[in-house]
Order: structure tokens, then C-alpha cells, then sequence
């Protein structure tokens, strides 16, 4: 059974991507990573390579697995994040050492790109004024401020820890939230102080004072192209392509970039394709796309089959495995313990940490997004059974002795049947978990309903989220009510009220 599960998770995603020789482009979850994955692929384009671009897929740790493993062939990066993140060696000072220690590991790296997107502090300016904040030093003085930064800044080495240490700051109200977000708390007063890119385009439409690094604790975050050194063989002239952004975009262009995105709300492609025709004179001209409202339903008729895909497989594969484990731990009562215990310490597990621990297994995709998916599933579905099997009456168990029925015979003629009710509560209640949980999935390139709720997040455009979140919300409505449907079919007439009663 368990290698019939496998090989059909391993059919499946092979379905999804199919044999795809196109060289993968990846990008984080933020608006600038995104509009730079754009201008990769747009100079892809003009070579004899076909081009994709993974957009959205979550922070550091997931591109830099996904570009070790093969799962994407190059994306954009910082030369801080690189030293602090992932050499987590900030002693790299020499930009040629970099490349040695990078080169070790199997990937290359471009100069940089020309403009340095450090990381910074920001104060609403009336804020700044009013309390006399021009460095993050003057922070020390005031330590009722409210701080909101990003869940990446507050964990990393280069980020929060180290920079409340050398500054000696004293605040504690220090909340976690996403990027974009923190931008609405600062408009609207929830919070004093946020980490900034350098680069984003909302420090000037915010009207954000940026307080001076004064003990010069950030390094420097240049920003260049990581590929894999295969790519060198297999697609020599793309990576000539990356090599000709060197030095090609100062700050002031990237923000410029940034703000066409983010405040003007142009598309990145849009973005992209201006840039390099302004720079390099290429003459790329935008596809033509459909309608708005056929590309809406486009769109929606391809996020409903993947999100479905995600949570029908991994439902199944858990109905597989949870009910004989709920069958398994009510017959012997010493594994009960250890297995409503090990599936109950997976239910606990953040989602998004889950997501991320499958990517050096699975890799990109949809298959570590069904597996985590699976084993969220399991806990409702093993308690289930294990109660439902637990309140059978001990009467009809002598009645099945008496008969002679043996224990496979009680166990598929009496006792499942009479659990039914209990089991199909915990397959329900683990379905309607998985149709939420699913749109983390888009974070790792999983698709769903997931992908246009990051988008309206990450570009604050609330009509794209609403793309995402309302068909999630019907799609769990729907089955829950297909459920109760499906219980009366399968479920006895007298069963389901006596479990009414």
C-alpha cells in the first residue's frame, strides 16, 4: 500500500511539471525580486531558450535549497544576505572570495547589479520630527515605540537579534509582520518603526524618514544573479544575458522600478520589458493577453484545478494511511499512546516551517505541498476512528463472538460501519483544514488559490487577494456541504440520528 501511495504522489508530479527542460528563473516574495525574475526571463526570451519563471516562492532559504537541488537555474540575491544568510560567514568582505565559496557549492554569481538594497529603519517623518529621531542611536531614548519588521529581518543574523545588541535598544514591543503590511501599520499608527529596503518605492510615497545606520551595523546588500555553473554549459548565451546587467541599475532606477510596480500598479512584465528596452535598446514588445475578465476566469479555472490536485491527493493518501493507524492504535492499546502522539506533534508544526523542511526532499512543486498537506490530515482522521471505534456498544462485540465472526469479520461487518460516523467527522474536518492550509503551497511553487492572495499581499492590491481568498473560502463550504451528503449516503439512517441524539 505505502508503495503504491508513493509511486502515485511521484506519477502525479510528474503530471504537474511534466519533462520540463526550460530553464527556471525563481524570485522571493517581494515586489523588486519579482520585477528582476521578470527582466531574467525577458532577456531569456531573446535567446533560443525557452524560459519560466517560479515567482512568489517564499524567502532566502527556499530559493537558495531550490537552486542547490536543480529545482531553479538562477534567481537574484544580495551580496549581504549571501555572507550573513547562507554562507553565514560575515567576515566575506572581497567579492572574489565570495565567488570561491559560492563557486564550491556549484554556483556562480554575476558582479553586481549596480545599486545596493540595504536594509534600514523607517519613521513615520511627522514621527521622526516630533521625537527628535534622525539616527537609530536616538531609538535608545524612546522606549515606548512600537516596532513592526518583517519575520525574515526579526529572525536573521544581519536583522533585529544583533542590531538591538550593538545599538543597545530597549524596546520591546516589537511585533512580527509582513513587509507590505508594516507599511499599513505605519500609515495608519499601529506602528512607530519598520525595517526598509532602501530601495522600496513606499519610502517616498509614505513619506518615511530612513534614520542613519550611525555604527554602520547593516553590510552592504549589492544585488547580483545567482545560476547554477551547469548553466554556463547548457545555456551559454542567457548567461552573457546576465553578465550585461552588471552595473546596469543604479538606486535611484531600481526604485524608480519599484514604484511602477507597487504605487503605479503596472504589471512586472510591463515593468521589465521598459526597462531593458530603455537600457539596451532590445525592442521586446508585450504579449497581448486576453480580456480582463477571461483572463480572470483563466486564471481562476487553473488555481481551482491545482488547489483541488493538492487537497484531494493528500486527502486521500491520509484516508489510506490514517484510518487503519486509528484501527491499529484502538486494537493495541500500548502503540495508542505513541501514535495519537506523533500525529498530534505534526499538527502542531507550523505550516509554512513543514513547506520549507520538504523542499530538500521533494524539492520545489507540488509534491512536498501534498505530502505536508498529508500529514496535517492525519491527526483528525487517526482520533476519529480511534473514538469512534472506542464508543462502539460492548454488546455487539459479544453478539459478533457468538456468531463466530472472526476479527477481520467484526472488524469490516460491525465495527467500522458503526464508526462511520466519527470517521467521516475526521476526513471532513481534515478537508476543510487542507483547503486552507493549501494556499501556503504557492510559496513553493504549488500553485492553488495560494498564488493571487500572495500577489494582492505582496502588492497590496486587495481585488487580487479577494481572487484567492473568496473561491478558498466557497471551495470549503462546498465540501463541508458535500459531506453532509455524502453522510447520508454512507452512513445508516440510524446511525446518523442516534449521533444527532
Amino acid at each position: 500500500m505505502n508503495r503504491f501511495l508513493l509511486l502515485s504522489l511521484c506519477c502525479l508530479t510528474l503530471f504537474l511539471t511534466g519533462c520540463d527542460d526550460r530553464v527556471q528563473i525563481g524570485s522571493k516574495q517581494f515586489t523588486e525580486s519579482v520585477i528582476l525574475g521578470e527582466v531574467l526571463q525577458q532577456l531569456g526570451e531573446t535567446t533560443e531558450h525557452e524560459i519560466a519563471h517560479k515567482r512568489d516562492l517564499g524567502g532566502t532559504e527556499v530559493l537558495w535549497q531550490a537552486l542547490l537541488k536543480g529545482e531553479i537555474d538562477a534567481y537574484p540575491e544580495y551580496t549581504g544576505t549571501i555572507t550573513q544568510q547562507i554562507l553565514d560567514d560575515p567576515s566575506i568582505q572581497d567579492f572574489d572570495e565570495l565567488k570561491r565559496r559560492l563557486a564550491s557549492q556549484g554556483i556562480q554569481t554575476t558582479r553586481p547589479l549596480g545599486f545596493n538594497n540595504t536594509y534600514a529603519l523607517g519613521v513615520p517623518r511627522k514621527r521622526a520630527e516630533e521625537l527628535g529621531l534622525r539616527a537609530i542611536s536616538d531609538l535608545k531614548q524612546h522606549p515606548e515605540l512600537k516596532l513592526g519588521f518583517s519575520f525574515e529581518f526579526l529572525e536573521r543574523q544581519d536583522g533585529w537579534p544583533g542590531l538591538q545588541q550593538v545599538y543597545g535598544l530597549p524596546q520591546s514591543d516589537v511585533h512580527g509582520m509582513d513587509h507590505t503590511l508594516a507599511y499599513e501599520g505605519i500609515r495608519q499608527g499601529a506602528i512607530d518603526v519598520m525595517d526598509l529596503y532602501s530601495t522600496d518605492a513606499e519610502i517616498q510615497a509614505y513619506d518615511l524618514v530612513t534614520l542613519e545606520d550611525n555604527r554602520e551595523y547593516f553590510p552592504g546588500y549589492e544585488a547580483v544573479i545567482l545560476y547554477r555553473a551547469d548553466l554556463s554549459s547548457r545555456a551559454p548565451e542567457l548567461v552573457q544575458k546576465f553578465h550585461q546587467l552588471e552595473g546596469a541599475i543604479n538606486n535611484s532606477t531600481m526604485a524608480k522600478l519599484n514604484a511602477e510596480a507597487r504605487i503605479e500598479k503596472l504589471p512586472e512584465q510591463r515593468v521589465a520589458i521598459e526597462f531593458l528596452n530603455d537600457t539596451f535598446g532590445l525592442g521586446i514588445s508585450a504579449q497581448k493577453s486576453s480580456s480582463n475578465w477571461q483572463r480572470r476566469l483563466m486564471r481562476l479555472a487553473v488555481n481551482t484545478r491545482e488547489h483541488l490536485v493538492l487537497v484531494v491527493t493528500s486527502l486521500l493518501a491520509a484516508v489510506l494511511i490514517a484510518i487503519p493507524l486509528g484501527v491499529i492504535a484502538f486494537r493495541v492499546e500500548r502503540l495508542q499512546g505513541a501514535i495519537l502522539s506523533i500525529v498530534g506533534v505534526i499538527q502542531t508544526m507550523p505550516s509554512l516551517a513543514l513547506l520549507v523542511f520538504m523542499i530538500p526532499l521533494f524539492g520545489l512543486g507540488a509534491l512536498p505541498a501534498i505530502v505536508a498537506l498529508f500529514l496535517y490530515s492525519l491527526l483528525p482522521i487517526v482520533r476519529n476512528t480511534v473514538t469512534g471505534l472506542s464508543q462502539m456498544d460492548p454488546s455487539l462485540k459479544e453478539s459478533a463472538s457468538v456468531l463466530g465472526l472472526s476479527s477481520w469479520q467484526r472488524l469490516w461487518l460491525i465495527e467500522l460501519p458503526m464508526a462511520s460516523p466519527s470517521i467521516l467527522a475526521g476526513i471532513k474536518t481534515a478537508a476543510v483544514i487542507n483547503v486552507g492550509t493549501a494556499t501556503l503551497g504557492a510559496l513553493i511553487n504549488a500553485g492553488g488559490y495560494g498564488q493571487p492572495i500572495l500577489t494582492g499581499l505582496r502588492l497590496g492590491d486587495t481585488s487580487l487577494l479577494l481572487q484567492g481568498a473568496i473561491p478558498a473560502a466557497v471551495l470549503a463550504i462546498l465540501v463541508q456541504r458535500g459531506f453532509d451528503l455524502l453522510e447520508r449516503r454512507v452512513v445508516p439512517a440510524g446511525l446518523r440520528a442516534s449521533q444527532s441524539q
